[in-house]
């Protein structure tokens, strides 16, 4: 099948590429620019008039209830490939648990990250190699602590020794102890349990240590702190092999932001300063952190009903990553193709995913989006199950007019 998409704005920063003109795509890959290749038979054709033309985006970090649901929500989102992390239902502990989502999610979009420890409880290790061949990208154990060192050493040898890639959200949990806000001002006014910046500069400096002691590949996820950021740059300038991801949302809110009693703020990590927001901003500029993700957390009404810190922390993020990141570009910390490819080609990068980019030759996993859209957050136009955002209600501008993931119009 020929798929011709035209006169749209095509920015990649990987290949250089910014101006307005024609994709072809034929058997699944982006045959030509501009010039239809000779022999082309275009038999469908978008009118991208007006939009941008970019790579399909690749989420670093999401969670999920029912995987083919969410994974049509990632299309509408712009999202070619995602990975869902293992501390859902059931648990990616298992080559048969992997094998069951696989079936479910019926997408090539989905990536699956396997358990560090067996159930997650962080005592045993999981049987990572199986977990590999049965299809998992990398390892993790999600938002739950391994018991002691020694144990998250024998994990990251047993990585490093089967070529996995361990991905780590540092938070040390006897100082986090549960709390649901960052520990500062807005957090003492309001009498919310707290967790302090150390939380995470602890773990992530014992992780460090750790990676070096291991040679393991270490990926941290969801940074949120200044001293985070000053750590991880001091690592990679001697030569750890490290990278780091943030969430979109750390990079426009602050606890300023927070409303107290308005549990759609519950994160964690938490909304930190307006200093740790700017270096997080800093470090993608510099490339300390090397992607940016949604953390898509969906959760029931239920869930965050209760009182703020007795709720699930977590954003519905999946659609409004895309006018997060026109916002932030809008605010001129970067420029839109700098955006794009962190969206994009960086997280590619990150997994060893040969996509995230507009090459000859390459698979046609693209997003078209138009920059200008405005819409509302509502019931209307809101794709996910869950409805856990602190955007509900708001006017957002950006939004994915059609998704192409091998060739293939997934939305």
């Amino acid at each position: 099948m020929g798929l011709k998409i035209q006169n749209g704005r095509i920015i990649d920063a990987a290949n250089k590429l910014d101006f307005v003109g024609d994709i072809y795509i034929q058997d699944g890959k982006i045959v030509a620019f501009n010039d239809a290749p000779l022999n082309f038979q275009t038999d469908e054709v978008i009118e991208a008039t007006g939009q941008i033309v970019c790579a399909g985006f690749v989420d670093l970090s999401v969670r999920l209830k029912n995987v083919a649901k969410e994974a049509a929500v990632a299309a509408s989102s712009g999202v070619t490939s995602f990975c869902v992390q293992p501390d859902i239902k059931p648990i990616i502990d298992t080559p048969e648990v992997v094998k069951h989502l696989k079936d479910s999610a019926k997408s090539e979009q989905v990536h699956f990250i396997g358990a560090l420890t067996q159930k997650l409880e962080g005592n045993e290790l999981s049987s990572m190699l199986s977990l590999k061949q049965a299809g998992c990208i990398a390892m993790s154990n999600g938002n739950f602590p391994v018991k002691n060192l020694l144990i998250l050493r024998r994990a990251m040898e047993y990585a490093a020794s089967h070529d996995l890639l361990f991905i780590y959200r540092p938070n040390e949990f006897s100082l986090s102890n549960g709390g649901c806000a960052h520990e500062g001002a807005v957090a003492t006014r309001y009498g919310l349990p707290s967790i302090p910046e150390a939380a995470e500069t602890i773990a992530l400096e014992q992780c460090l240590e750790l990676a070096e002691l291991t040679d393991c590949r270490v990926h941290f996820g969801q940074l949120s702190s200044k001293r985070a950021v000053i750590k991880l740059q001091q690592a990679k300038k001697y030569g750890l092999n490290v990278t780091a991801d943030v969430s979109i949302h750390q990079l426009l809110l602050t606890e300023n932001d927070v409303i107290p009693f308005d549990s759609n703020y519950h994160v964690v990590p938490p909304f930190r300063g307006i200093e740790d927001r700017d270096f997080l901003r800093a470090g993608l500029l510099n490339g300390t952190i090397d992607a940016i993700c949604s953390d898509h957390q969906p959760h029931s009404l239920d869930s965050k009903l209760a009182a703020f810190p007795e709720t699930k922390a977590g954003i519905s993020s999946l659609e409004s990553l895309l006018p997060l990141l026109l916002q932030f570009v809008d605010e001129g910390v970067m420029d839109l193709a700098q955006g794009l490819a962190l969206l994009s080609a960086k997280p590619a990068k990150v997994l060893g995913l040969k996509t995230g980019s507009l090459a000859i030759d390459s698979q046609a996993d693209i997003c078209i989006f138009d920059p200008n859209l405005t819409w509302d957050v509502n019931a209307d136009n809101w794709h996910s199950e869950g409805i856990n955002t602190p955007f509900w209600g708001k006017t957002l501008k950006g939004r994915v007019t059609k998704t192409i993931q091998a060739g293939k119009v997934i939305f």
